[in-house]
């Protein structure tokens, strides 16, 4: 047993969601999205160096030692398995981990609305989710590909930096690729993926141009692709898809975009003030002819207008879905109007002062 998992079984007792280690300071755990000081002394760098390099594989102590970040996946038997991220700072190491669940939530036990286990059953195209870090896009991802993974006979390859969620084989056979230990990047492996007959390829990360345009292409050649992206709205999810290539690129891209993607989650988390968890409001956009015109027109302005019409496909948009939370007694009303979009909306049911202070309607 490693000294630092003494750490890992408090985190899970304690139902925190990271760890946070840094040389100079005490373990520090995030519970329910706020920060909490574990009685411990402050970490001294040697110590706290030799307690991460014990779990780190020789290959990614090399990559750390070189560049001074990595991230890569680790396991305690019979607790969780962890996203490790270490790094240099001031005072030396420090390393920030987050719990992975060893058991997959299904798609019911999250509550994801019933056009997600839908989207799970696609043939092909590109499907993402999107929202900001911690935002639960990995939790909502592992239970769209556990339906598959239950309810379909196909291929699905996994290529994620590091190996997240871990899925059994049931309906389907499914391959777990990890960047730099079985692959040598996220390109190379989707170009791997086309010739080794996969249904469904999950890209843990979509993080490049060439890592975007390769999705796009196997999901324009009768894949079924699955990714996340760091945005914020399902529209701005669609202009940082295009905007990422060059600009005499964009016109082809936006009509290959159009008819390649078949839906954008974007989804925002939220405390729940009812009872002890969080919760998370998603926005839904379904690649209807319509939208994919918009797409193509390079009219995305227009997409949050469509998906409010659009609700008969599943669609909605964050402030319908943030406004559902409320109107439950979930999330706390100024939570509420600092996240949402259309703030004179919500401003009659926030209490105090905004957090952001710069987004007054």
């Amino acid at each position: 047993m490693a000294k630092i998992d003494a750490f890992f079984k408090l985190m899970h007792e304690q139902g925190a969601s990271d760890l946070h280690m840094a040389a100079g300071s005490p373990p520090i755990l995030r519970i329910r999205g706020d920060l909490h000081r574990i009685k411990y002394k402050k970490l001294d760098n040697d110590e706290l160096k030799s307690m991460l390099y014990e779990i780190a594989p020789e290959i990614k102590i090399k990559i750390f030692e070189e560049s001074g970040d990595v991230d890569f996946g680790y396991e305690v038997p019979g607790l969780a398995r962890y996203r490790a991220n270490f790094f240099r700072q001031k005072n030396g190491v420090g390393g920030v981990f987050r719990e992975i669940p060893s058991t997959i939530m299904t798609a019911e036990q999250l509550g994801l609305p019933p056009i997600m286990t839908k989207l799970a059953m696609l043939p092909r195209g590109l499907v993402l989710v999107t929202g900001p870090t911690g935002s639960g896009k990995s939790t909502t991802l592992a239970a769209i590909l556990d339906h598959a993974n239950r309810n379909r006979k196909d291929h699905i390859i996994t290529i994620e930096d590091p190996i997240e969620f871990v899925h059994e084989s049931k309906g389907c056979l499914v391959n777990h690729r990890e960047v730099e230990i079985h692959t040598r990047s996220f390109s190379a492996a989707l170009r791997g993926a086309l010739r080794e007959d996969p249904d469904i390829i999950l890209v843990g990360e979509m993080r490049d141009l060439e890592t975007i345009a390769l999705a796009i292409e196997a999901a324009m050649t009768g894949h079924l692709v699955m990714g996340t992206l760091h945005t914020i709205s399902a529209a701005k999810t669609v202009d940082r898809v295009i905007e990422i290539f060059p600009t005499h690129q964009q016109p082809q891209v936006r009509a290959t975009l159009a008819d390649a993607l078949r839906a954008v989650i974007s989804q925002t988390m939220f405390k729940r003030v009812d009872v002890k968890g969080r919760c998370v409001a998603f926005e839904i956009l379904i690649a209807t002819p319509a939208v994919r015109n918009l797409i193509r027109e390079g009219k995305t302005y227009q997409i949050p207008s469509s998906m409010q019409t659009g609700r008969k496909y599943g669609m909605n948009t964050l402030d319908d879905a943030i406004m559902e939370l409320l109107e439950k007694g979930w999330i706390d009303p100024d939570e509420a109007y600092t996240k949402c979009v259309d703030k004179a909306k919500f401003k009659p049911f926030a209490q105090g002062a905004p957090v952001d202070f710069t987004e007054v309607a």
